[in-house]
């Protein structure tokens, strides 16, 4: 029970230095040696963080497809409305060419009359 823990705790800062440092060593073991930890430590660090690299990529990427998915939504509804409001006005220029009788505009009172 009156045992102290072997288990150091390093903090992030060291785990990332150490994993980009192992990424451009040539000697991990004398890179271990310098930060007085092991092989396997330094390896379970980088791939603990290549994990979280993938898991945060994952998650940017459904919020990217989600807002993806709602921008066509939104270009369809739009280009809909316009197709709608295209094919309005083309009815109404055709009654209005079809329509008085005395072939002039419908509008009121010019000014100045």
């Amino acid at each position: 029970m009156g045992q102290e823990s072997k288990r150091r705790k390093f903090s992030r800062e060291f785990r990332d230095s150490a994993v980009r440092r192992l990424s451009i060593t040539t000697n991990v073991t004398e890179l271990c040696r310098e930060l007085g930890i092991s092989p396997q430590l330094l390896y379970f660090w980088r791939e603990r963080q290549r994990r979280e690299q993938r898991k945060q990529t994952m998650v940017l990427e459904r919020g990217l497809l989600r807002e993806n998915a709602q921008l066509k939504e939104a270009l369809l509804k739009k280009t809909l409305e316009v197709d709608f409001l295209k094919a309005a006005c083309k009815k109404v220029a055709a009654l209005r060419q079809t329509g008085a009788g005395s072939g002039e505009t419908a509008s009121g009172k010019r000014s100045g009359d």
